[in-house]
């Protein structure tokens, strides 16, 4: 009888020992958080908002945020950039057009005075694969005051013939440009008033370019952005903004 509880005894022991030394479960594995691009729907269409927050990058070279605080779309359904300066950086903005459509006219609205922007301040309207294949519409001073306030260009835009500038000349906030990209030719206009109203005497500036480096109409998306201009801060230190209240591809 002494055997036998003896036995028991040991053999409870052992099985403690043994539960007590097991192993502990693994730890679940850690699946790494990744970060969708942000995408918002502007004028029925699609767009990917840029973020660059961690580099510098062109142009500029700027950080481009993907914050609320930089891209929106207010409830009126038109489209807010704003560059801003949080954490110690200016912040830019910007956002691509996710499918390409190729040849066309393409036709903004702008809901907000550009010949007023800061003279560090770029707004660009354009479409583009790389830096030698884009059509633009740009609004700026270069960062020399007084100077003219938009242009039309065709990248390469250092070669002559290659860019029209101008004057806006604005008295309301309401302007709708354009530009007709085509094989042979590219034909570009800025009015005064909404899309509806492009009477030729609302007329801003005209101009058709049929020159040597008229992009083919392979994988260009259509980008919006509005940035500083070799990175350098707005002369008055403030945050900016442009808003986009159409747009639309015929």
């Amino acid at each position: 009888m002494k055997k036998h509880m003896l036995l028991l005894l040991t053999t409870i022991a052992m099985a403690i020992h043994t539960g007590c030394n097991k192993p502990a479960a693994e730890a679940p594995t850690e699946v790494p958080k990744t970060t969708s691009p942000r995408v918002i729907s502007f004028a029925g269409h699609e767009w990917e908002v840029r973020s660059s927050a961690k580099e510098k990058q062109g142009p500029g070279p700027n950080y481009f945020s993907d914050s609320e605080e930089n891209v929106w779309v207010d409830n009126a359904g038109r489209l807010h950039l704003r560059i801003t300066y949080r954490n110690g950086k200016w912040l830019c903005a910007g956002l691509t057009l996710l499918k390409s459509h190729r040849y066309g006219r393409y036709v903004f609205e702008m809901g907000s005075r550009t010949d007023t922007l800061d003279k560090n301040i770029v707004g660009g309207l354009f479409t583009y694969k790389n830096d030698t294949q884009e059509v633009d519409i740009e609004f700026s001073k270069w960062s020399v005051a007084g100077n003219m306030d938009a242009q039309f260009a065709i990248q390469p835009s250092t070669r002559t013939g290659n860019k029209k500038r101008f004057y806006l000349n604005q008295n309301s906030n309401v302007t709708t440009h354009w530009f007709n990209w085509q094989k042979d030719r590219i034909d570009f206009a800025s009015y005064y008033g909404a899309i509806a109203d492009t009477a030729a005497s609302n007329t801003i500036q005209k101009w058709t370019y049929t020159g040597g480096d008229i992009p083919p109409d392979t994988d260009e998306n259509v980008k919006i952005n509005l940035w500083l201009f070799k990175g350098i801060p707005p002369s008055n230190l403030k945050d900016a903004e442009m808003i986009v209240s159409g747009f639309k591809i015929q």
